[in-house]
Formats: structure tokens, C-alpha cells, sequence
């Protein structure tokens, strides 16, 4: 992991960019505090992740279901599986009739 200054990661960003896929990410200071990170995600997995975590909407849509869960009003592992099993096999279904 590298440290840099903003102005020199301005300059250089190509090279910083390469830098951060091979190395790892490049902390970014502005007059010597960390202001923000490059991160070069590894696969579309990762940037989707990283997308998600940082979602205010995806957070308060998680905060809301761990609630419903707390409540008692949340499905079991199983009963979600069935369920999507369900819903899939009726849009499949639905896709045949002509």
C-alpha cells in the first residue's frame, strides 16, 4: 500500500492507477491527511461489493430487513430458497405458452 500526495497523484494518475491494480491501493493525502483511496477492484464481484457498501439506499434497505428480522417477521433460509425456486419456475412456464 503507497501513501501520496493529491497533487502528485494529479500529475501522475495514469501511473498511479497502474500502481494501484499491481501493488494495491494508493492512500491519498491532501496537506497530510488521508482525504480518499484508489482501489482498483479485482472483479466486477468487488466493485459491485464496494458499490453496495457505500449505497446509502442498499444500507437503509438492509437496516430496514435486519429490523424485520429482530421483529420475528423475516423467512427462513429455506423458505426463501422454495420460494425463488417457485418464481422461477413460473416465469419459465409463463415464457412457453404461445
Amino acid at each position: 500500500m503507497k501513501i501520496a500526495a493529491l497533487a502528485d497523484v494529479k500529475a501522475h494518475l495514469s501511473a498511479y492507477v497502474d500502481e494501484c491494480e499491481n501493488e494495491g491501493p494508493v492512500i491519498i493525502t491532501r496537506n497530510g491527511k488521508a482525504a480518499a483511496v484508489l482501489l482498483a477492484p479485482k472483479n466486477d464481484d468487488d466493485l459491485e461489493r464496494l458499490m453496495l457498501a457505500h449505497s446509502r439506499r442498499f444500507q437503509a434497505l438492509l437496516g430496514k430487513s435486519r429490523r424485520s428480522i429482530k421483529a420475528g417477521k423475516g423467512v427462513s433460509h429455506d423458505e426463501f430458497w422454495k420460494a425463488a425456486a417457485r418464481r422461477q419456475t413460473k416465469r419459465s412456464s409463463r415464457g412457453r405458452k404461445k
